[in-house]
């Protein structure tokens, strides 16, 4: 029986038409990147799975791909812990090494590995795949790309104020129009749960409020309800994440909310610098800022300032970035007080707003400008000659293979929307000429040889 011909769910193709497009996006946040002064990274698409696991949070480290061990090693499972019904032990005996599930944790691990050699601060970009054990659907893949930027060894908020430039560059750049910058700060809500009296439960709370925009206020309630907060508390809670309009007015309600909690003050001065330098410096052309109390990030090793990028409205597809301040990762690693802050763009989403928008420039794929007929030894001796010296040049072009009716060669050239054919048979040869043929004309006209390399050339795009 034949195999039928599918890609594993959550996995894609990319035709080369789809693939000149993604380049495209990866130039555009590679020169941003690098004008920023980051630094090219890349790490194993695979880790140790004690590198990844207690990073992400309970949700977060079910999504992680586990390689299941192989050989000699498979036979250490852990069957006892299966017969103790204990799934989770039992899993993790049978694994070693996972996909990665972001790129932010193993470069941590690489900063950790790495740091004699390292200047700090250390700026690095990094695109490459991830991969995660979540339910696909219109903008989710179980593997897909991300962009990172991060910086670490300082502490300084002026890198607060870097990357949210950064966003707005790369949106800038792409002529996308109509992206919400979402911001908070860790310390706001952990200043918000000790306001209520709910100490201990930080990683709860922020958990349930990271899912409003999914399950909503009422669902959020349920959660923190089902989690041990008291109806007292969550009353207290919705008219502070509630808190909307100007970001001066919030950030002074807050002041005077957390006025005892010296947590929460630390989180509204913070921000409060970040938005009076991007205000002051008119650094933002593309990006709209919003001050949101909903925004978590159920990522557990944000420490300080957070962000999260909202599309255009007028294209259903959520999240297209997000990140923050982190000042503890490293120390998983034996490497402590190091601070971090870095943000990921969704490539694959920011990808389908842009095609849903049309704002891909036109003309960017890669084809084939010029194409060699096959008409005999001679004639092709002469081309692929020809070609080597056109392909030097930058000139994209092609000899058919084969020695076939003439006719099935142009064919050829209009099913690939090939612009220009050369023609050289034994008449040419022998006149010393060449027949160039434009395709979407039809028109057709006879050169000398000698100055064919100079003609072609002319005619090529690059």
């Amino acid at each position: 029986m034949s195999l039928k011909p599918t890609t594993p769910k959550g996995t894609r193709d990319f035709s080369s038409k789809v693939l000149s497009k993604r380049n495209y996006l990866k130039m555009i946040l590679q020169k941003a990147f690098e004008s920023f002064a980051f630094e090219p990274l890349e790490t194993p698409s695979f880790e140790k799975l004690t590198t990844l696991m207690g990073k992400y949070g309970d949700e977060g480290d079910r999504l992680i791909f586990k390689i299941l061990n192989s050989g000699e090693k498979l036979k250490k499972a852990d069957i006892n812990s299966l017969k103790n019904n204990s799934l989770k032990e039992f899993s993790n005996s049978l694994s070693e090494k996972a996909l990665r599930y972001d790129l932010t944790v193993p470069f941590a691990r690489y900063v950790a590995g790495n740091q004699n050699d390292l200047i700090f601060p250390f700026r690095r970009y990094q695109i490459q795949n991830v991969w995660r054990a979540d339910r696909p659907q219109h903008g989710r893949f179980q593997e897909f790309c991300q962009c990172d930027a991060d910086i670490v060894g300082e502490r300084s908020l002026w890198q607060e104020v870097e990357i949210i430039s950064l966003y707005d560059r790369v949106f800038s750049d792409l002529k996308l129009e109509g992206v919400t910058l979402k911001i908070n700060h860790r310390k706001i809500l952990e200043g918000i749960v000790k306001l209520i009296g709910n100490d201990n439960q930080l990683i709860d709370f922020t958990v349930a409020v990271d899912k409003i925009d999914k399950i909503g206020l009422k669902g959020v309630e349920n959660e923190l309800l089902s989690k041990g907060f008291s109806a007292d508390s969550i009353k207290k809670i919705k008219p502070i994440i509630s808190l909307k309009g100007d970001i001066n007015k919030i950030l002074l309600d807050l002041e005077f909310l957390f006025k005892d909690i010296p947590e929460g003050l630390n989180g509204v001065e913070e921000l409060r610098f970040v938005f009076d330098k991007l205000n002051k410096v008119g650094l933002l052309k593309s990006v709209k800022l919003s001050f949101d109390l909903t925004l978590a990030r159920g990522l557990n090793y944000y420490t300080g300032m957070i962000v999260e990028v909202d599309g255009p409205p007028s294209v259903k597809m959520g999240s297209i970035g997000g990140g923050g301040r982190y000042d503890d990762l490293t120390s998983f690693f034996g490497m402590k007080g190091i601070s971090g802050i870095g943000i990921s763009f969704g490539f694959d989403r920011i990808y389908l707003v842009l095609e849903e928008l049309d704002l891909f420039p036109e003309n960017i794929e890669i084809n084939t400008e010029i194409l060699f007929l096959n008409l005999g030894v001679n004639s092709s001796d002469v081309a692929f000659s020809s070609l080597t010296k056109l392909r030097s040049v930058g000139v994209i072009c092609e000899i058919y293979p084969s020695e076939i009716k003439m006719s099935k060669q142009l064919n050829y050239a209009n099913k690939k929307n090939i612009g220009f054919v050369v023609i050289i048979g034994d008449e040419e040869l022998k006149n010393k000429k060449f027949t160039l043929k434009d395709m979407s004309s039809g028109e057709q006209n006879e050169y000398p040889l000698v100055d064919m390399i100079k003609i072609l050339k002319n005619l090529s795009k690059f």
